[in-house]
């Protein structure tokens, strides 16, 4: 899971995004259940990691897709779709924790020494980590124990394996404060991890 910084989505990717939401628009059968079938996923993870509640997390994916299908006329094709959904996603999961009063995050400090958070911001494998059963367990269950933000940037990254630059559109966070969160996330996560009888120390 130790992500890289993804490419830009190439234009046949972007070509094909346009082409299906140009199907859900025109009504073609079947079109918008293939959109959500493409991208329940990633709006599930989006969700679910920011609201922690299986119940809510099922009734907000289910706003989600029905504002994505309110507003599909407004994508104009510039990101990749599966970024603009989970924008929708990320939204719409937000005002829930607004609306309930739960903080989305630690604030991050400042960007200083950000290029040491560059330099060292893979250097906790988070695939090594898990590299076996139990270690999982550990894992999830630190992770379960980030803010909802926190938690959120560690998914897209890690698991999507979205760039920088597209957790950005997604959450409207600058770059640097994305950062800043994941090098906190790591070095959290690592100090939970390496207390469990050593098993990862650096």
């Amino acid at each position: 899971m130790s992500a890289m910084p993804s490419t830009p989505p190439s234009d046949d990717a972007i070509g094909a995004d346009r082409a299906l939401v140009a199907e859900v628009l025109s009504g073609a059968p079947g079109a918008f259940e293939r959109l959500v079938r493409t991208h329940q996923g990633l709006c599930w993870h989006v969700i679910e990691r920011m609201v922690r509640h299986p119940e809510d997390t099922r009734e907000l994916c289910q706003e989600a897709f029905l504002r994505v299908h309110q507003a599909l006329h407004q994508y104009r094709g510039d990101s990749a779709l599966k970024s603009w959904i989970a924008q929708v996603a990320y939204s719409v999961a937000k005002r829930h924790l607004e609306r309930r009063r739960i903080p989305l995050a630690d604030v991050p400090e400042d960007t200083e020494g950000l290029s040491m958070v560059e330099r060292v911001a893979d250097g906790f494998d988070l695939e090594q980590s898990a590299s076996d059963h139990e270690a999982a367990a550990h894992l999830h269950a630190a992770i379960d124990r980030l803010p909802p933000l926190q938690r959120t940037l560690l998914t897209l990254y890690h698991l999507h394996e979205l760039s920088i630059g597209e957790i950005g559109s997604i959450t409207g966070l600058a770059d640097g404060t994305i950062k800043s969160h994941l090098f906190r996330s790591r070095k959290l996560l690592r100090g939970l991890l390496e207390s469990h009888q050593g098993m990862f120390a650096a």
